[in-house]
């Protein structure tokens, strides 16, 4: 009976040219049979994440973007931009997978205990090169998912968790008592206010529209508001007051809203100032820019004092930092709640070739609340 490592698999993968042009398409790549610690995943479910995005299309301008090919192989192009060109120095001319998380089922494994004991068993990878059909990784690197739970079920196990409870963790490693999250209707949002219902922490969230307040206080949310409110920033002092948070996760990174959560904190601050201060409060203010769903520069007045502070938070290096033990107990945490606190939806699962189609990648492309999408890399393919 032949392996499947014996036979070639579909890969999606993103090149930029030295002459600008973003090509994404897919490429018959080889099998490796999984070595004594390593194991082979039929990938059945691998989520298309904002950090996958920047990889997928680096900085091409979309509006540009042609499809050829055919129908079972297309091929994506679009111009990058000459602006933008100095900051995919890095990546010109080569031919890069992408997908940084995923999950299925483990059809080979090499001969150490640890790897045979997830032979046949559905488990999730965080381990990049997740569009792909197969994906031969290290025994550690697979989360065995609980009976029953499914490769969707696991798709999202750990980048948006994880996330999730980064933004808690470094909350309570740095002396913040809570939170301020924005973009907080997405998948990671609710995520993360299940997280704080559950371990009592006051979060507030901040959206963009009218639907999604209604979305966040339908699982309990407390201190919701929207951006574009002309009460918001009034709204906002109230709920830090409140609350007492002083530390603000930002996925827009550019724009104004970074700035605006920094004033609020200060203003907040203010209200308990027993005497005037030309530094303002003695009161830390950290805000964390950890996306970019706003692509301009990020811009503040500087309003609130001198104790304050603005960075970037990435999940890899908080995970380095942490340390491999506390690392793994927040993966239990992961897979014990995989169908509760951190559940995922999607609007639609595709194909490979199907999410290199010009009308879906205009929708999912737009990371809009509710549009997530998921691919099944063995979708429509004969045995998977």
């Amino acid at each position: 009976m032949s392996r499947t490592s014996d036979r070639p698999a579909l890969q999606l993968r993103s090149l930029i040219k030295p002459n600008g042009e973003l090509e994404v398409s897919l490429v018959d790549v080889p099998t490796p049979s999984p070595g004594p610690d390593e194991v082979l995943v039929r990938v059945e479910a691998t989520p298309i994440n904002p950090s996958d995005l920047g990889l997928l299309f680096g900085a091409a301008d979309m509006s540009t973007i042609r499809s050829s090919g055919t129908q079972n192989r297309p091929v994506i192009t679009a111009r990058v931009p000459d602006g933008a060109m100095k900051a995919m120095a890095g990546r010109l001319g080569a031919s890069m997978p992408v997908g940084n998380e995923g999950a299925g089922t483990v059809v080979e494994a090499g001969s150490s205990a640890a790897a045979q004991a997830l032979l046949g068993r559905t488990v999730a990878v965080l381990g990049g090169a997740m569009y792909s059909q197969y994906r031969c990784v290290a025994a550690e690197q697979c989360l065995l998912l609980p009976e029953g739970a499914t490769a969707a079920d696991g798709a999202s196990c750990f980048v948006n968790p994880l996330t999730a409870l980064g933004m808690v963790e470094t909350m309570k490693r740095e002396g913040h008592r809570a939170l301020v999250h924005t973009a907080a209707a997405s998948n990671l949002g609710q995520m993360l206010q299940r997280i704080c219902t559950a371990d009592g922490i006051a979060l507030v969230n901040i959206v963009r529209k009218a639907e999604q307040v209604e979305l966040l206080k339908g699982i309990d949310a407390r201190w919701v508001y929207n951006a574009a409110s002309p009460t918001f920033m009034q709204d906002l002092v109230d709920a830090l007051a409140a609350t007492g948070a002083t530390i603000a996760f930002d996925a827009t990174g550019g724009g104004k809203l970074g700035g605006q959560i920094l004033s609020a904190m200060e203003a907040a601050a203010g209200r308990d100032a027993k005497e005037y201060s030309r530094y303002g409060s003695n009161v830390l203010k950290q805000v964390y820019l950890y996306g970019n769903l706003e692509p301009g520069p990020t811009e503040f007045v500087r309003n609130f004092g001198m104790t304050w502070a603005m960075g970037g938070w990435l999940l890899f290096p908080f995970l380095q930092k942490i340390g491999p033990a506390a690392a793994q107990a927040l993966k239990k945490r992961v897979a014990a709640e995989l169908k509760t606190t951190f559940a995922s939806s999607y609007a639609r699962e595709v194909s490979l070739a199907e999410a290199l189609q010009p009308g879906l990648i205009a929708v999912y492309g737009q990371r809009n609340t509710g549009a997530k999408f998921l691919i099944n890399p063995n979708r429509g393919v004969a045995g998977g």
